[in-house]
């Protein structure tokens, strides 16, 4: 792969982010971290980009969390450990976007576009609500099958013994819990 194109394009994105926060400083005083907007462009219309919705992530999250009753602050913290709130992110193992769908999830929960910040959002937190529903409200389940797919915790009984996984959950827990320090 040609490393001079991610230089390139990791150094356009973070001066975006760069403007963005610029644009948008925090209040003085406050110590409120800035809300970024989405930077991405995710739809085309006759042929101009545009970002599909024009909110930030965290009004996309606040809406979906509620259209399917999951925590918000639950979703921000999958999207922290999984992508950093980076709709473009691609994982090692092919998992895609903000909420890292594998292609054969996110085509089971209909997401057409795993790069969609909208399409994969709702994908994401329908399959943490479908999670939630089959470990009985169990956040530290929900997330290690999230992580490590439902048949390893069931085949475990829990939490299975893979450190990644166990690392994952006390990640996500712990942004959860501070979550409230920032901002999607």
């Amino acid at each position: 792969m040609d490393n001079s194109f991610f230089s390139s394009h990791l150094q356009s994105i973070l001066s975006q982010v760069l403007f963005k926060l610029l644009d948008n400083p925090s209040p003085s005083g406050t110590g409120e971290t800035p809300k970024l907007t989405w930077i991405y462009p995710t739809k085309k219309e006759s042929g101009k980009s545009s970002v599909a919705g024009g909110g930030s992530f965290d009004e996309l999250i606040e809406k979906i969390s509620a259209k399917y009753d999951v925590d918000a602050a639950l979703v921000k913290a999958v999207i922290k450990a999984e992508s950093n709130f980076n709709p473009k992110a691609v994982s090692s193992a092919g998992a895609q976007g903000l909420m890292q769908l594998m292609p054969s999830t996110a085509a089971g929960l209909g997401v057409m576009d795993a790069f969609d910040p909208e399409q994969n959002v709702d994908g994401g937190v329908r399959f943490l609500r479908d999670l939630l529903k089959r470990y009985s409200g169990s956040v530290e389940l929900a997330l290690a099958a999230y992580n490590a797919g439902p048949g390893a915790v069931d085949r475990y009984g829990g939490i299975p013994p893979y450190q990644e996984t166990q690392t994952y959950v006390n990640r996500v827990v712990g942004y959860m819990k501070s979550s409230r320090e920032w901002s999607a």
